[in-house]
């Protein structure tokens, strides 16, 4: 029975865990603690458990909300993609959660509980948008998730309030764009269920309509905005950067690979390969925004001296990446595109904690903060050694292989851009970590002592008050082991390649290519 009831449970428990977070004051943060790591764990093990199935029947699960019948009722999908995106968003929301123990108190000394019920909403928008078989309710849910990052942003540091609050402007046009667009499909249509849209779309009377190219074209740029695509990322940075270290490690790797998921499902479920690549046929010029974010995403981060400044610039980078790989137009792109939002999801958030706890050790957010990190923090060194490498396509990291079926996919349609797009950017990674991990290995530890005390830093903290600005140990076990176990999670994934596509990836490559 609770099997059965899996797809609905993923999308629930971390919503009622919300719930109950908000009443949660009195029993004080530790309860809040626990009761956010069940919620992030149940979470976890109903989507496993879906994806099991799923990969066991070899077809999908079709679960209707109430027992309406779709299209009038609201459908929740579970497939081979949904499947694993589910997974990759659960798995590292529990490790964030982990993770928090230390840095969510450090930056949210009051009403803890409050900021955890924000996480909780979060992951539950994000599960539900993975989820969701309805256009409609994935607006929903988009904006569930988009409210709680709003909240979970502006308690950040700095002027995190002005970044998020340009966030929230630009969030709410690509939320528009996206419900206008549904609203035309609607009129033409008479459904939102995306499978009956697809039906009914597919029909020749309709490939060519107007009103449908309008429908698409509000809907992808509302995604577009929503995943900061380039030119359409400049919110993207500030607003992450002045993000608090829970908070960074929570929305930078879910929230713009979510959206990318959004946009293959919009391509490649709602319409089709014959109407994206045909009757749109927009790909060139999409081709050629990607490989100016792969590009110009390392080159600002290579230019960037504040370390979460940096990471965001690389996110930028990512999201060219994958779209390029979507737009290339055959299997091996796409395959190199769904491989690269599991990768990018595990590399980013690999790098964002181990850089969150140097922040947390020294107290500072610039390159300086690395100065004899290998020596202080060995642990942490070797985490962020493992994601650098997979950044930059080091085999075995999953980061060579993602970037190995892009490159195929773009050399198989000739896009010969992309390609020289995706090796500039992987040269221009190795030169930045490079130079970062020649600061961590060979750097003064006087110097960053003397920086700090001029001042340059924001403190330094090991979750019990002020401590010299540099700590000469380790982060908190807390935050190590759900470290490693995304480093190691990198390297798991790239060995295990083979069965990754063969057994997931491969079922969801739309009919056409």
């Amino acid at each position: 029975m609770m099997i059965d009831q899996a797809p609905a449970l993923i999308v629930i428990i971390p919503l009622f865990v919300s719930l109950l977070l908000t009443l949660s004051g009195p029993l004080g943060p530790r309860f809040a603690y626990g009761l956010l790591l069940a919620g992030m764990a149940g979470s976890l093990i109903f989507s496993l458990l879906a994806l099991g199935q799923v990969v066991g029947d070899n077809q999908a699960i079709h679960y209707r909300m109430g027992d309406w019948r779709p299209p009038m009722g609201i459908e929740l999908v579970i497939d081979h993609l949904s499947g694993v995106v589910l997974v990759l968003v659960s798995a590292c929301a529990l490790l964030t959660a982990i993770y928090s123990l230390r840095t969510a108190a450090e930056d949210n000394p009051d009403r803890l509980h409050h900021y955890y019920a924000l996480f909780a909403l979060l992951v539950t928008g994000l599960l539900g948008m993975t989820a969701s078989g309805d256009v409609f309710n994935l607006y929903v849910l988009l904006e569930i998730s988009a409210l709680s990052s709003y909240g979970l942003l502006a308690r950040g540091r700095g002027p995190a309030y002005y970044a998020t609050f340009k966030y929230l402007i630009v969030g709410t046009i690509g939320a528009c764009f996206y419900l206008l667009g549904i609203g035309y499909l609607y009129i033409m249509t008479g459904s939102l269920n995306m499978l009956d849209l697809a039906e009914i779309i597919s029909r020749p009377e309709l490939q060519e309509s107007v009103s449908i190219k309008i429908g698409f074209s509000l809907m992808i740029l509302g995604v577009w905005i929503k995943m900061a695509l380039f030119p359409l990322h400049a919110w993207l940075p500030n607003a992450y950067s002045k993000a608090g270290t829970t908070t960074a490690c929570l929305i930078a790797p879910l929230m713009t690979k979510v959206s990318v998921y959004i946009m293959l499902r919009i391509m490649f479920t709602v319409f089709s390969v014959d109407f994206i690549f045909d009757s749109i046929a927009w790909s060139q010029v999409v081709i050629y925004l990607a490989s100016a974010a792969a590009v110009i995403g390392m080159i600002t981060a290579l230019a960037q001296r504040d370390l979460r400044m940096m990471l965001t610039y690389i996110v930028v980078a990512e999201i060219g990446y994958m779209t390029g790989g979507a737009w290339v137009a055959n299997a091996a792109g796409y395959t190199g595109a769904v491989y690269h939002i599991l990768a990018d999801g595990l590399m980013t958030l690999c790098l964002f904690m181990a850089v969150g706890a140097v922040i947390y050790r020294t107290g500072q957010t610039s390159l300086a903060a690395m100065q004899g990190i290998f020596k202080r923090m060995p642990i942490t060194a070797v985490v962020l050694v493992i994601g650098a490498a997979s950044i930059i396509g080091i085999p075995p990291t999953c980061g060579f292989f993602s970037k190995f079926y892009l490159i195929q996919g773009a050399a198989q349609a000739g896009a010969w851009v992309f390609v020289a797009a995706l090796l500039i950017a992987s040269l221009v990674a190795a030169v930045m970590f490079f130079k970062m991990l020649e600061i961590a290995f060979f750097g003064d530890l006087k110097a960053l002592e003397q920086e700090s005390a001029g001042g340059h830093g924001h403190g330094s903290h090991d979750g019990h008050g002020a401590q010299p600005a540099v700590a000469r140990h380790e982060a908190p076990l807390s935050m190590l082991i759900p470290m490693v176990i995304t480093a190691a999670s990198l390297i798991m994934l790239g060995l295990y390649t083979k069965e990754v596509v063969n057994y997931f990836i491969g079922w969801s490559i739309p009919a056409g290519f």
